[in-house]
C-alpha cells in the first residue's frame, strides 16, 4: 500500500509555527515527513484580506503540491478581524458581518487550494446576548457559510470548542439538525477536547461520529482543563484513539494542534510525529521514510480557543 491509502495521515497546524514564514513552515513540516498541514489563515500566513489574494493562494497551492502536502483550512486566528478583541466578531455578535465575510473567503481559499475541508467554530456568547438570540445568529451564519461551501464544493468541519456556544458533540448534532442536516456540514473533532469535557471515552467519541468526520485535530489534554499539551503531558491514551480513527475508516488529516508552542516549533513538530508514528496501529500509519522524503499526497475527498488557544 502507498502512504496515502495505508490509513492515517498526520499533519501539523501552522498556528504552531506563528514565528515562521509560511513557506519556511511548510518546508520544515515536509522535511520532517508530515503528509499535510492545517493552515490557519492569519496576518502572516495567507492573509485573506491582503491584496492579490488569488495570486498568493495560487502560489501557496503550488508550494503545497511541490512539497507533497495536503491541506485543510483553519479559521481560528486570534486578532485577524479585530486588533483589540480576540476572535471578535464571531457569528454571535451584534455585527457578525465581518466574521461571515471571513468564513466565506476561507471557503473560497479552500476551494482554490484544493483543501480537504474548511474548519470553523461558534464563538463564545457575549454576556449581553441572550442564549436564544445567540443560537439564532449561529444558525443563520452557518446557513450562509454552508451555502458558500455548497457552491464551492468544499466540505465544512464545524468544531465544538470548550467554552463556546457549541462546545461538545451533542451541541454539534443539535446545530446540524437545525440546519437541516446539510451534506457539506461535517465535523472537526479535536481529540483533546473529547478528554476535556465529553462524558464518553475518547475512542468512543471517535466511533460515535466517524461517518461525519472531515477534519481531526490531535493534542493531549486533561479532564476539565482546556489546555493543549504535547503528547504524554496529559491524560489521553493515544493508541486506542488512533485505532478508533482507523476503525471508522477516517482518511482525512490528523493534524497536531499546539497553538502555543511556536517558540520551539521544529522540535515540537519532530517529537509529535515520532510519537504519533509509534502510537499508530501497526500497518495503518503512513510511510515512516526518513526526513527529507515527501510521500505524494492529494485530497482524499470531501482555532484558536478561548482557553487553550
Amino acid at each position: 500500500m502507498t502512504g496515502r491509502t495505508a490509513g492515517l495521515r498526520f499533519g501539523y497546524g501552522t498556528n504552531g509555527f506563528a514565528n515562521h514564514r509560511l513557506d519556511d513552515a511548510l518546508a520544515v513540516l515536509a522535511d520532517l515527513g508530515y503528509h499535510g498541514v492545517a493552515l490557519t489563515l492569519d496576518h502572516d500566513h495567507l492573509d485573506p484580506f491582503a491584496p492579490d489574494l488569488a495570486r498568493r493562494t495560487a502560489a501557496v497551492r503550488r508550494r503545497l503540491e511541490t512539497l507533497g502536502l495536503a491541506v485543510v483550512v483553519e479559521t481560528g486566528a486570534r486578532y485577524l478581524l479585530d486588533p483589540w478583541h480576540k476572535h471578535a466578531p464571531t457569528l454571535l455578535h451584534d455585527e457578525p458581518a465581518r466574521r461571515v465575510e471571513f468564513l466565506c473567503r476561507a471557503v473560497a481559499v479552500g476551494a482554490d487550494l484544493g483543501a480537504e475541508a474548511v474548519s470553523f467554530w461558534a464563538g463564545v456568547r457575549p454576556d449581553d446576548v441572550p442564549p436564544a438570540v445567540a443560537w439564532d445568529r449561529l444558525v443563520a451564519g452557518c446557513a450562509t457559510v454552508c451555502a458558500a461551501a455548497d457552491a464551492a464544493g468544499v466540505p465544512l468541519g464545524f468544531e465544538p470548542e470548550p467554552g463556546m456556544l457549541v462546545e461538545d458533540i451533542a451541541g454539534w448534532r443539535r446545530l446540524r439538525a437545525a440546519l437541516g442536516g446539510p451534506a457539506s456540514f461535517g465535523l472537526t473533532l479535536d481529540i483533546g477536547h473529547c478528554r476535556c469535557l465529553e462524558a464518553a471515552d475518547v475512542p468512543d467519541c471517535v466511533r460515535s461520529v466517524g461517518e461525519h468526520l472531515v477534519n481531526v485535530q490531535i493534542d493531549d489534554m486533561r479532564r476539565g482543563v482546556h489546555e493543549h499539551l504535547e503528547f504524554g503531558a496529559g491524560e489521553i491514551d493515544f493508541p486506542p484513539v488512533l485505532g478508533a480513527l482507523a476503525e471508522v475508516g477516517y482518511r482525512g488529516l490528523v493534524a497536531v494542534e499546539l497553538p502555543r508552542h511556536s517558540h520551539a516549533a521544529p522540535q515540537v513538530a519532530a517529537r509529535s510525529l515520532d510519537f504519533l508514528r509509534a502510537a499508530a496501529p501497526a500497518g495503518r500509519h503512513p510511510s515512516t521514510a526518513p526526513a527529507g522524503r515527501h510521500p505524494s499526497t492529494a485530497p482524499a475527498g470531501p482555532a484558536d480557543h478561548p482557553g487553550g488557544g
